[in-house]
C-alpha cells in the first residue's frame, strides 16, 4: 500500500496553466502504474492520464490531450500533472491514484488514492 497525497490546485483563468503534484510513501514507488483522475460535481471520476512505473509509456483521456502532460520522478517519489490551456470543462477534484497492474481509465483497478485537489478553472 502507498500514501499519495495531492497538492497545487487552485483557481485559474481560462487558457491559464497549472500544475499539480502527488508525492508517494514507500520505497515501491518506481513499480507502480500511477494516474491521475477528476471528479466534478455531480459526475462520475474519470480518467485524466496514466503512466508506467518507468515513466516510458503515458496515455490521455482525449479531452485532455495536448494541453495535459503527465510525468513522474521516481527518485522524489512524485507524480506530476502539468495542465495547459485550461477550460472551465476541467473544473474538478483532481486525485492520483497507485496499484494497477496495467495503465488503465478504469478507477476500480487502482487501489491507493489521495484526497484529492481542487481545480477551478473560471470563464
Amino acid at each position: 500500500q502507498v500514501l499519495l497525497v495531492e497538492s497545487g490546485g487552485g483557481l485559474v483563468q481560462t487558457g491559464g496553466s497549472l500544475r499539480v503534484s502527488c508525492t508517494a510513501s514507500g520505497r515501491t514507488f518506481p513499480r507502480y502504474v500511477m494516474g491521475w483522475f477528476r471528479q466534478a460535481p455531480g459526475k462520475e471520476r474519470e480518467s485524466v492520464a496514466g503512466i508506467s512505473g518507468s515513466g516510458t509509456v503515458t496515455d490521455y483521456a482525449n479531452s485532455v490531450k495536448g494541453r495535459f502532460t503527465i510525468s513522474r520522478d521516481n527518485v522524489q517519489n512524485a507524480l506530476y500533472l502539468q495542465m495547459n490551456n485550461l477550460k472551465p470543462a476541467d473544473t474538478a477534484v483532481y486525485y492520483c491514484a497507485a496499484g494497477s497492474r496495467w495503465i488503465t481509465p478504469d478507477p476500480f483497478r487502482y487501489t491507493d488514492w489521495g484526497q484529492g485537489t481542487q481545480v477551478t478553472v473560471s470563464s
